[in-house]
């Protein structure tokens, strides 16, 4: 970490920032968001994850952002949710034979029949994910979107958080419960009765996320929302629905909000009961079990050339434009022997047209500004897991990365995405140990969370993740800072 000269403490200035601090770490630590040292970020071995996002360095402040930069990320949500309704019209058209078969074919390799099937339902034919999340990386030249999640973890950390500085005068976006408020009326939304009972199931691959997701279902019941937390095992089936025994009772589940990963359905107990009832329309299933929407090659499929005149019919031009400019260019890594005619779209290398994913083996260090990562339907598809920075390796790894995702190809997708190098920005963080506030150089990635109230998509807070600037990826690590957002002065 690259640390600038620190001149001695002004007193005046510390002691609130130690109190403020302070007070934040211990609100985090009673609501069960953030663990007590030794397990802190300052003891904790450089660059270890922070599996759940419950241990991290405290920011001193909210992560600043502009009135402008505001107002981009308010309408983006919108654009986002045009995004997915075009996405799931493209690939049901696809299916029908309405647009390229290739679309669906991308989008469903490595998936079972079993997967697919749910996907094409017509049960569930025009439902999206209730949450869009997009993880974006502020540049010189404006964001740029890594990727979108549907099933995003951090809603519970990034409300505590909202919550925790604004008790400390602060106003971060979405204000003192956006998040909580955004999360209830997309449920809400989804709701037939006055007084649902949600059901929010967490499976054993998203255990170290429960904790927020306990917190979240508190902090719901608190404001009218019938809320159960549970593990699947605790979801109860009969031919009339799907149950949850409560202290004498037993009580029907009205909404379920699914906190697990489709590519992990082989492992969580009632799984196909759960989405039986969903088909059956018993219970009312957010997100939907929709893996083609899940899928990283959505980014790849939007800037292919051939679907350029559809992706302009359903968005229109001004969505379209900054689309094209907060999406990375990206290609899906296929093992395919193309015509001695074709190129890959738009990817050359010393200003000549690639043929063959092979030839990337030979780029140069300066030209290997690219990223590897699975695509989505994999247990390494998220929390940077699975992705490899061609600039970060030597030649023969980057070599060896690329043989793999070929390889792969059949059961696990990789793309191939443009890296874009997030501009320096200066954090502080306290220091608990040496009592004292310490800037840190670094790149942000900022997460904002859009909740869909009825047809629209609703801003209800931003989580900054801020790295040093020795790191090549960016995400939640004990040496990470991270904050709400919040508009500076």
């Amino acid at each position: 970490m690259s640390k600038a000269f620190e001149p001695p403490p002004d007193p005046s200035i510390e002691k609130p920032i130690q109190k403020k601090s302070h007070s934040i770490r211990v609100t985090l630590v009673q609501e069960g968001l953030f663990r007590q040292a030794p397990e802190s970020a300052s003891r904790a071995p450089e660059g270890t994850s922070a599996a759940g996002n419950d241990f991290w360095r405290i920011a001193t402040e909210p992560y600043w952002i502009t009135k402008e930069e505001l107002a981009f990320l308010e309408t983006l949500g919108n654009r986002l949710l045009s995004f997915y309704q075009a996405a799931n019209r493209l690939y049901l058209d696809s299916v029908h034979g309405r647009a390229p078969r290739w679309v669906a074919g991308y989008l469903d390799q490595g998936k079972p029949e079993s997967v697919i099937e749910y996907g094409r339902m017509n049960r569930f034919k025009s439902d999206l994910p209730g949450i869009i999340r997009p993880d974006l990386i502020p540049t010189e030249e404006g964001m740029v979107a890594t990727e979108l999640d549907a099933v995003p973890g951090g809603m519970g950390l990034t409300a505590g958080l909202s919550i925790a500085y604004a008790s400390e005068g602060d106003r971060p976006v979405g204000d003192r419960d956006g998040m909580v408020v955004g999360f209830e009326r997309m449920i809400r939304a989804h709701a037939s009765q006055e007084n649902p009972l949600l059901a929010i199931v967490v499976s054993d691959e998203s255990k170290d996320y429960r904790p927020e997701m306990e917190w979240l279902g508190r902090a719901l019941n608190q404001r009218g929302l019938r809320t159960r937390v549970l593990h699947p095992r605790e979801v109860g089936f009969t031919e009339e629905g799907l149950w949850v025994d409560g202290e004498g009772t037993r009580e029907r589940i009205d909404l379920l909000y699914r906190f697990f990963e489709l590519f992990d359905l082989k492992n969580i107990p009632k799984s196909e009961l759960i989405l039986y009832a969903a088909k059956k329309k018993w219970v009312v299933l957010t997100p939907p079990p929709k893996a083609f929407l899940e899928e990283k090659s959505l980014f790849a499929l939007f800037h292919h050339p051939v679907l350029g005149e559809f992706w302009l019919r359903h968005l229109g031009q001004e969505t379209v434009a900054q689309l094209q400019r907060i999406f990375p260019k990206t290609w899906i890594i296929d093992p395919r022997e193309i015509p001695p005619h074709a190129i890959i779209p738009d990817l050359t290398l010393e200003n000549r047209p690639v043929t063959d994913f092979h030839q990337l083996g030979e780029a140069t260090q300066r030209e290997r500004q690219l990223i590897i990562k699975p695509s989505g339907f994999s247990e390494l598809a998220w929390g940077s897991r699975g992705v490899i920075a061609g600039h970060d390796h030597p030649e023969e790894e980057w070599k060896e990365a690329i043989d793999r995702a070929l390889q792969r190809f059949p059961t696990t997708p990789h793309i191939l995405q443009k890296f874009h190098k997030g501009k320096k920005v200066t954090v502080h963080y306290y220091d608990f140990e040496g009592e004292r506030t310490i800037p840190m150089e670094g790149r942000a990635r900022l997460s904002p969370y859009y909740f869909i109230d009825g047809k629209e998509a609703k801003l209800g807070g931003i989580l900054a993740t801020v790295v040093s600037t020795e790191k090549k990826l960016i995400h939640g690590m004990v040496d990470a800072v991270m904050a709400p957002c919040a508009v500076a002065r």
